[in-house]
């Protein structure tokens, strides 16, 4: 939480409480007169949030009982003890409120990443004239997607951060309708402060960069993970994110074009049965892993100069890696079997049902991470998975995490504190699991892209007991 919102609760909590401490009424109208002020400074400094609204209403409150209290009832009214004990009770239930929403759901806060380079960032448009769209409403045009770039830079002395989601009244009214709940629900995600600078210089430090490509899953958005791509940036690769578009809860081109997802490229399977909704899911991981082959074109692009960005000539893409979540860790998967370009990769959750029979009865033949909820362990995509881990070469690894669900590997943990007790992600610790990730990131790709001996996957079960094998 930050520092004003705090203040602002342990003044609501001492105000309630201070009847019980003491007899003196000015001290409490003291702390009501603070409260009172604190709120507009709130406001004007560290920005309104919906979760503070209760607090708010309480501090108004407060302001009134002070005021009322200082003045005097007029003597007409006689005794007031049933009114004060229905309000000391109706404002105990908004106090309650006041204090536990903004500390149940606080603005995110990105853990700060501890790789030797800043982060910079950019996003592209690319249109593939190659390729006709087969989704949304007007199947027939090029496919096109947007993509978000992550880099060492050098940031300015001065220069400021960015968003954590660029169109986030567009993103999170999606997310907010697909999880039904208000609209507005994520609109505080705006508030938090991330550690990436737009368009600052690249970093000199190196001659070129190894590529990290990341394919987010059904639902999802290119910034679903942005703490990991900010993990894997300053440790020293460029990190390419991808809206998969109408697989993506929306994708926003430039001129404010919004693209929601489009339901019908991955129906309900309850509707249209399992054998028709695993079809659609492997025709949508073709396209998906079109999507990645596509994007790394571009990259060799970028890195001739045929396109005008400051990475020209910076892109080792003879170290490429990718990793993908649910859906889009099937893409990589599949990706990472069919094109010669993949060098390693890793599927958290990596929904491997759909893919067609020879990619399970061939296998792998770069490294590759199976990283597993305990979740999805029960679910029939282990059954496939298993298979198309025993038929893979050396250097294959299967791992599961205890105590995590399937969304748990995106942004659910930096969501709340407490997001095991409200139900928004597994019982393991948020910060633990925030760790655990970025430690499977840097270790198994500065292994096997940057050739250093990273101890993986020694390590990650020696340092986390959480992590099992097999």
């Amino acid at each position: 939480m930050r520092p004003l919102e705090i203040l602002i609760l342990a003044l609501a909590a001492l105000w309630f409480v201070l009847p019980g401490l003491t007899q003196r009424t000015g001290i409490r109208q003291g702390v009501g007169l603070l409260l009172a002020m604190t709120v507009p400074w709130q406001l004007a400094i560290e920005g309104y949030r919906w979760q503070m609204v209760p607090a708010y209403a309480f501090a108004v409150a407060v302001a009134i009982v002070t005021w009322w209290e200082f003045i005097g009832p007029p003597e007409h009214l006689g005794d007031q003890s049933r009114a004060k004990g229905v309000g000391r009770a109706l404002g105990g239930l908004i106090g309650v409120a006041a204090i536990a929403l903004p500390v149940v759901l606080p603005v995110p806060s990105l853990p700060t990443p501890a790789g030797a380079f800043e982060v910079g960032t950019f996003s592209l448009h690319l249109v593939d004239e190659n390729r006709v769209e087969t989704y949304g409403p007007s199947p027939g045009i090029p496919r096109e997607v947007m993509v978000q770039v992550f880099y060492p830079a050098d940031p300015a002395a001065d220069a400021e951060t960015g968003p954590w989601i660029e169109d986030l009244s567009a993103v999170g009214s999606a997310l907010a309708s697909y999880v039904d709940v208000p609209s507005f629900s994520f609109d505080h995600l705006e508030l938090t402060d991330t550690h990436t600078y737009p368009d600052a210089p690249v970093s000199d430090a190196v001659a070129s960069f190894p590529v990290v490509v990341y394919s987010h899953g059904w639902r999802g958005f290119r910034t679903v993970n942005f703490n990991q791509a900010e993990t894997l940036a300053a440790d020293g690769y460029v990190v390419v994110t991808i809206d998969h578009t109408y697989a993506s809860s929306m994708t926003v081109f430039p001129g404010d074009r919004q693209v929601p997802v489009d339901p019908a490229a991955l129906p309900d399977e309850d509707r249209i049965g399992p054998k028709a909704f695993l079809a659609a899911g492997s025709q949508l991981i073709e396209v998906m892993t079109a999507d990645l082959g596509f994007v790394v074109d571009e990259l060799a692009n970028i890195n001739r100069g045929d396109r005008s960005t400051a990475l020209a000539q910076r892109l080792d893409l003879n170290r490429l890696g990718l990793f993908g979540h649910s859906l889009g860790g099937g893409a990589v998967v599949s990706f990472c079997a069919t094109d010669v370009r993949c060098k390693a990769g890793i599927g958290f959750d990596p929904w491997v049902e759909p893919i067609e029979q020879a990619i399970i009865d061939q296998g792998l033949r770069v490294p590759f991470a199976f990283v597993r909820s305990e979740e999805w362990i029960a679910e029939d995509n282990e059954t496939v998975l298993l298979e198309l881990f025993q038929n893979g070469q050396d250097q294959q690894y299967l791992q599961s995490i205890s105590g995590t669900e399937h969304r748990d590997f995106v942004f659910s943990p930096l969501l709340s504190p407490v997001g095991g007790f409200i139900g928004i992600q597994g019982s393991i610790d948020s910060t633990r699991l925030i760790e655990i990730l970025d430690e499977e990131l840097t270790r198994f790709f500065g292994q096997h892209l940057l050739g250093q001996d990273r101890d993986f996957p020694d390590f990650m079960q020696t340092q986390y007991g959480e992590i099992e094998a097999g």
